[in-house]
């Protein structure tokens, strides 16, 4: 015998070791690596994410006008993830049931990784997803808040709504295929979801709350945030607590089932579940009901004031910044108007009716005070000549009250000082009206009562538009006192201003 052979055959074997926890994990987690890359790769997930980001560009570049509350964009940052969270759920199901589809679940006996294990990595494939998708509600809420014109703050927990929406889904994608290994569970379980928030959309009770995504507001105002009332932190806690609870019942019903930790867990989740399922039912708090009154009557207590020559604006505390922006419209009346009325003392407004929450759209009553303005929660777009007509209004009336009521030649003055000093006034004269017209009669929308413009009124206005601008003003300046008198008449007024007698079939004298 070789020296060679003789030391082979003294060396002792090495005894085989059995793989301990470490490397137990150490698979987990590159299982964990590899099916969140194949999950980011699907096509249903990498078209949801395709559509997503399409959407945030499409809706951001131009939404709120340009002026958004952030304590309402934080809210629009939620529908988008909801949108990749049904496909995660699609593709994680799809991947759970991936062994059995191709009947290698024997093979797996044989592995260092037990079933429970593979599941604890078919959660943790989820992470990263949920991940991409919290950098997308990121994104557009930083691009709504870099905004010049953005005012308000955003909450965190409303964030969270969109990525915590992302992560349930890909639990109860995961925990379906342990329950349920059936195909055609998973786009069956979406039609539900989708029927089902339907159904709850009606519901003004908790009932709608057990949904991921709670869609409240749209209308033409905002809420200062502390009046918004809504339980976000509760519900995004809910939201945590069931998506934890999905993955934990996914992992036990994969043979965990004799592991304490996972059961403390399971029971853990359900608890925080429940709180917050509880907190969010709770309705609007008491004292945000009060506060939401006391704005809404008596908005003047919580105004931060600013004098700027004869205008004094005063507003809630979060929109102070959009101060510049109503005082470059009521400038560009003022310029325009007759002796007496360029330096008049006015009062700018912001007024708000909140006590009927953000699913309500009602209009403000007009201001009964001399020389006040209202002026909404909202900028930008039509609210711009909105403002301005109210302006021109009060200048004209004296009081805002008193302007809803005009059916004489006033109107055809009023319409004419709103929109000539903005950029298209035209076009700005189109999307005032209801109709989006520029002829015949039509409703001039407001934020307090609209105003309503004849036939005879459209067309002086018109015309009047379309000439230079400072003959006009001249014109207007002259005959102030009796442009502005109650009563005078339509024709009237088109001979002070140089126009010929509006050739429309219509009386305006009817103000009876």
């Amino acid at each position: 015998m070789t020296t060679a052979s003789a030391d082979r055959a003294t060396t002792p074997t090495p005894a085989a070791t059995a793989a301990g926890p470490r490397d137990s994990w150490a698979a987990v987690f590159a299982l964990a690596r590899f099916e969140a890359r194949r999950l980011l790769l699907r096509v249903p997930v990498l078209t949801a994410f395709a559509v997503y980001l399409t959407w945030i560009v499409w809706r951001t570049r131009d939404s709120f006008d340009g002026f958004p509350a952030l304590q309402d964009a934080d809210r629009a940052t939620q529908g988008g993830p909801l949108l990749v969270g049904l496909a995660v759920l699609l593709c994680a199901n799809h991947a759970v049931l991936r062994s059995d589809r191709y009947g290698t679940d024997r093979h797996f006996t044989v592995l260092v990784v037990q079933p429970w294990r593979r599941t604890v990595a078919h959660v943790l494939s989820v992470v990263p997803v949920t991940l991409l998708a919290a950098v997308g509600v990121a994104g557009q809420f930083t691009w709504e808040a870099l905004k010049p014109g953005a005012v308000g703050n955003g909450s965190p927990a409303e964030l969270l709504v969109g990525p915590l929406s992302v992560l349930l889904c890909g639990a109860f994608g995961v925990l379906l295929g342990r329950l349920l290994p059936a195909p055609l569970a998973a786009p069956l379980l979406i039609v539900f979801l989708l029927l089902f928030s339907v159904f709850t959309t009606g519901f003004g009770s908790w009932a709608r709350w057990l949904m991921p995504v709670v869609g409240e507001g749209g209308g033409s105002f905002n809420l200062p945030s502390e009046l918004l009332g809504r339980p976000a932190a509760w519900h995004a806690l809910y939201l945590a607590g069931l998506a934890l609870t999905a993955a934990l019942l996914a992992v036990l019903l994969s043979g965990g089932l004799r592991l304490r930790a996972v059961q403390a867990g399971v029971a853990g989740a359900l608890a925080l579940t429940v709180v917050g399922a509880v907190g969010q039912s709770r309705g609007v708090p008491e004292e945000t009901a009060e506060a939401r009154t006391r704005i809404s009557v008596t908005p003047e207590k919580v105004h931060r004031c600013d004098e700027r020559d004869a205008t004094t604006y005063c507003a809630f505390p979060e929109w102070a910044p959009r101060t510049d922006d109503w005082a470059e419209v009521v400038d560009g009346v003022r310029s325009l108007a007759g002796p007496g009325a360029q330096d008049r003392p006015l009062v700018v407004r912001q007024r708000v009716e909140a006590r009927y929450g953000l699913d309500n759209d009602p209009l403000l009553t007009p201001s009964a005070r001399p020389d006040e303005v209202t002026v909404g929660t909202t900028w930008g777009g039509n609210r711009v000549p909105e403002f301005a007509a109210a302006v021109a209004g009060v200048l004209v009336t004296g009081k805002e009250e008193a302007v809803h009521g005009i059916c004489d030649g006033r109107m055809v003055t009023v319409m004419w000082l709103a929109l000539a000093d903005l950029p298209d006034p035209v076009d700005a004269l189109r999307s005032v009206r209801l109709d989006d017209s520029d002829t015949g009669s039509a409703i001039v929308v407001s934020q307090t009562e609209p105003l309503s413009m004849s036939a005879a009124h459209t067309e002086l206005v018109r015309e009047l538009l379309r000439r230079p601008k400072e003959d006009t003003a001249a014109q207007v300046r002259t005959n102030w006192a009796e442009l502005t008198a109650p009563g005078v008449t339509t024709d009237r007024v088109a001979q002070m201003l140089g126009l010929d007698a509006p050739d429309v079939d219509e009386d305006e004298e009817e103000c009876s």
